[in-house]
């Protein structure tokens, strides 16, 4: 069965920076396309970035645009998001996604991002 496991979330002052990690497990890395989106209570689930197979290829929400940064690591099975000045907008559940050849087919549990004053 496909895992998405993320981890590294946490509390964070705004200003701020926090690394999230996302660990796969039951497909082939390296032939998805990867992305995260987020949910802040009592909001619509947003997209917040992308990235290509290879890594080649990333986009990004307007709203994090310039301060998230996507990677991976096909060799560790390991898509990141830096996050880099972290405003209270930020807080939300962050979400590890994959595609599965038609859109995204699986889902990670989700890890919370909570950022402070």
């Amino acid at each position: 069965q496909v895992q998405l496991v993320e981890s590294g979330g946490g509390l964070v002052q705004a200003g701020g920076s926090l690394r999230l990690s996302c660990a796969a497990s039951g497909l082939i890395f390296g032939a998805h396309a990867m992305a995260w989106f987020r949910q802040a209570p009592g909001k619509e689930r947003e997209f917040v970035a992308s990235i290509s197979w290879r890594g080649s290829t990333t986009y990004y929400a307007d709203s994090v645009k310039g301060r998230f940064t996507i990677s991976r690591d096909n060799a560790k099975n390991t898509m990141y998001l830096q996050m880099n000045n972290l405003k209270l907008e930020d807080t939300a559940l962050y979400v590890c996604t994959a595609e599965d050849g038609i859109g995204v087919g699986y889902w990670g549990k989700g890890m919370l991002v909570t950022v402070s004053p």
